[in-house]
């Protein structure tokens, strides 16, 4: 990991419609890393991680990738440096994984999407580098939830993106999938260097896979640290409402 920033806000306050919700954040995402966001249901954490993505526009403040206004950023050259693995992203009915994985060619193969040998490589690695090679030529719609969400990765690696941003990626997935999906983003971090942003509900889990926890406590960063600091004490408990007996019961 890098502490070279990849993605960072400056004074960023999100919501919609230009109605705030969150904010403002000031929040580096350093290149190689993996940075989890956690809190309370409703603190902001999806609202910030769609705004990072483009997909709301800010109610006031900067997001910068690297050096450039990401609102400035050009929408194909934005999806070759940026890929989105968010739950309402793909919902192919008639596709096989293949076709679907093959989807995230999409900022390289111009207006008629015809894949070159070079695109079919590429998507081939990118099956492989989540173990889903097994699943090409099923159906998407006939795969378990683990199994999309994994194949849905695939497609993200497919657009050879600097920084890949999860919603909620674990949801629904039993402990089997849980573990072998987060290990997959660490690989990327650690292996390819990938950037990683996700929002998790479980913090247990983000303290397994990241590098680094951003905490979001009624609409604002309330710490960043690595798991060790964010962690330590009754702080877990406390962002979270519960009673540290409790909380250590459960979850430690």
């Amino acid at each position: 990991m890098s502490e070279r920033n990849l993605l960072s806000t400056n004074e960023l306050t999100v919501g919609y419609e230009g109605t705030a919700v969150a904010g403002p954040f000031d929040l580096n995402v350093y290149k190689g890393e993996v940075l989890s966001l956690i809190g309370p249901n409703g603190a902001g954490k999806t609202t910030l991680l769609r705004t990072l993505a483009r997909q709301l526009a800010p109610v006031a403040g900067t997001v910068f990738l690297e050096e450039a206004d990401l609102a400035a950023t050009k929408p194909n050259e934005l999806a070759k440096r940026m890929a989105v693995v968010f739950s309402d992203a793909l919902r192919p009915d008639l596709m096989t994984c293949r076709e679907a994985v093959a989807v995230g060619r999409y900022p390289y193969t111009g207006r008629f999407g015809r894949l070159s040998a070079d695109d079919e490589r590429i998507v081939e690695n990118a099956m492989a580098q989540v173990h889903v090679t097994e699943l090409a030529d099923r159906p998407f719609n006939a795969i378990s939830d683990g199994q999309r969400q994994r194949v849905v990765l695939a497609r993200a690696l497919c657009q050879e993106p600097d920084i890949i941003l999860l919603d909620e990626p674990t949801t629904f997935l039993d402990i089997r999938w849980k573990a072998e999906f987060l290990e997959a983003l660490r690989t990327l971090a650690t292996e390819q260097g990938k950037t990683v942003l996700l929002t998790l509900h479980e913090p247990e889990l983000a303290r397994l896979v990241s590098d680094r926890v951003a905490c979001i406590r009624d609409g604002r960063l309330d710490r960043v640290g690595t798991p060790d600091e964010v962690f330590e004490g009754d702080y877990i408990a406390n962002l979270f409402g519960l009673n540290k007996a409790l909380y250590d019961r459960w979850f430690t």
